[in-house]
């Protein structure tokens, strides 16, 4: 993939100079944030993880996800250094959810946290979960894994978490069933598709151009303009 960050292998490196992307962009989009990476990984300096996140704050006509297997410093980030973007409901707080040992403590991480809206990305789901508490979750994504030695997902792991979504009024998005060939399984689950998104406002204008100028001419990592 020429001139994109990855090219320099796979290390977690911090790319400053991509903090204002989301500010060149004129039309809203859904971002996935880190998706290839994790911010709230041990080694990406708390400073950092604020200035990326005040850039969402700024560039508020974006949702944007935020997916994370560290949901204890999340959970404590949104508790202190974080707590200005908490409320904003174009950012949306997750953590993945696989199977009961690591997952579900994940789910009480980020229930725990002052957060407008936190979402599980329970994918690829490996077992079944049981029952667990969705209050205060506003959506939940369940899918299996895919690819060379994908582990099987089975049809009662699903209809468990969609019934518990049911029940609790939580939005339901089935992504896939996964396997060798996602694109012959599908991801119809008894003969429909959920589409279900957490049920939040209107993403806001589109800042001006002049105004977006001037906010990346801002935007500012450890004192230094990037």
């Amino acid at each position: 993939m020429p001139d994109h960050p990855y090219g320099q292998g796979f290390d977690l490196r911090l790319v400053p100079e991509k903090l204002a992307e989301p500010l060149r962009w004129a039309t809203p989009r859904k971002v996935f944030v880190n998706s290839m990476s994790d911010l709230f990984h041990k080694d990406v300096p708390d400073n950092y993880i604020v200035s990326v996140v005040r850039v969402m704050t700024v560039a508020n006509w974006h949702t944007y996800q935020v997916l994370t297997k560290r949901s204890e410093r999340m959970r404590d980030l949104l508790r202190t250094k974080l707590r200005f973007a908490a409320d904003h409901s174009h950012i949306w707080w997750g953590v993945s959810v696989e199977d009961r040992r690591y997952g579900l403590p994940r789910v009480e991480h980020l229930r725990s946290a002052p957060a407008r809206v936190r979402f599980l990305s329970v994918e690829p789901l490996l077992e079944d979960l049981g029952q667990f508490e969705l209050s205060g979750i506003h959506w939940v994504i369940v899918g299996g894994e895919s690819g060379a030695g994908a582990r099987p997902l089975q049809r009662a792991w699903v209809t468990s978490v969609r019934d518990q979504c049911r029940c609790a009024q939580v939005p339901f998005f089935f992504k896939q069933w996964g396997g060798v060939q996602k694109s012959r399984t599908g991801r119809e689950l008894d003969g429909q598709t959920y589409d279900a998104l957490p049920d939040v406002p209107t993403v806001a204008s589109v800042m001006s151009r002049q105004r977006r100028l001037e906010a990346i001419a801002n935007v500012e990592y450890e004192g230094t303009v990037v």
